[in-house]
């Protein structure tokens, strides 16, 4: 399954982020910081006090399977990707605390920079309005739920990387990692300067990652969380 998902985020990046949008966003929330009403039907997940809905989690699976389906190969379980889906939703609740823990919030010009960067809106360079809502129709999406969204998705992103800047590497992991390129020796002067810079960066990117985990376990911990699976 790992296979599979690190082949669709390097060959369809962007539907991966729509799709995901599915399962890292909540577009109706119990909690009055959200801005958002009380949310109705049955509830599959709680994270604190922030719940997952069954209808959030069954967008959030047919977007997800479909997307397995139609663009990768491989085969897959039903209940692998009901598993990974609501882990997902877990996650991303776990990150919208930690965003509002930080008090971290996403300007609307901040969303609309954002949205209007993404190569799939765009003609010529220039943001498409209507290439915008053509888009998102074929996805099945208002812009009102997109930039819903989008500004969730801002708000997750800043979190980790406020955690992921906060990483740095002591001089003996530096040393591990000269020693590491040292082992591989490049002729060529200028190859060898970039790779020792890829070296550093890939060891100090694997340690940020270590964070990451780490943040959101302990995060985790501090949460009572709950999945009811026998509505999955």
């Amino acid at each position: 399954m790992i296979k599979i998902l690190r082949f669709a985020n390097e060959k369809y990046p962007w539907f991966l982020a729509i799709t995901m949008g599915f399962i890292a966003v909540s577009f109706i929330v119990g909690m009055g910081w959200w801005g958002f009403g009380e949310q109705s039907g049955s509830v599959v997940a709680t994270v604190g006090d922030l719940p997952i809905s069954l209808d959030e989690f069954k967008r959030a699976y047919e977007n997800t399977y479909r997307f397995y389906k139609e663009k990768v190969p491989g085969d897959f379980k039903d209940e692998t990707i009901k598993q990974y889906v609501v882990e997902q939703l877990v996650e991303n609740r776990v990150w919208l605390v930690a965003a509002h823990n930080m008090g971290l919030t996403v300007a609307d010009d901040e969303l609309r920079e954002s949205i209007m960067q993404i190569p799939e809106f765009q003609n010529n360079g220039k943001f498409d309005p209507e290439r915008y809502q053509r888009l998102l129709a074929a996805n099945h999406l208002t812009p009102s739920i997109f930039e819903t969204m989008q500004a969730r998705e801002l708000l997750s992103v800043k979190a980790r990387v406020l955690v992921s800047n906060a990483v740095s590497l002591t001089p003996s992991e530096l040393a591990e990692a000269q020693a590491l390129m040292l082992r591989q020796p490049d002729p060529d002067p200028g190859k060898a300067a970039a790779a020792k810079e890829r070296t550093i960066q890939d060891v100090l990117f694997q340690k940020q990652q270590r964070a990451l985990m780490a943040y959101a376990q302990s995060l985790k911990a501090t949460l009572p969380i709950a999945i009811h699976r026998e509505l999955l």
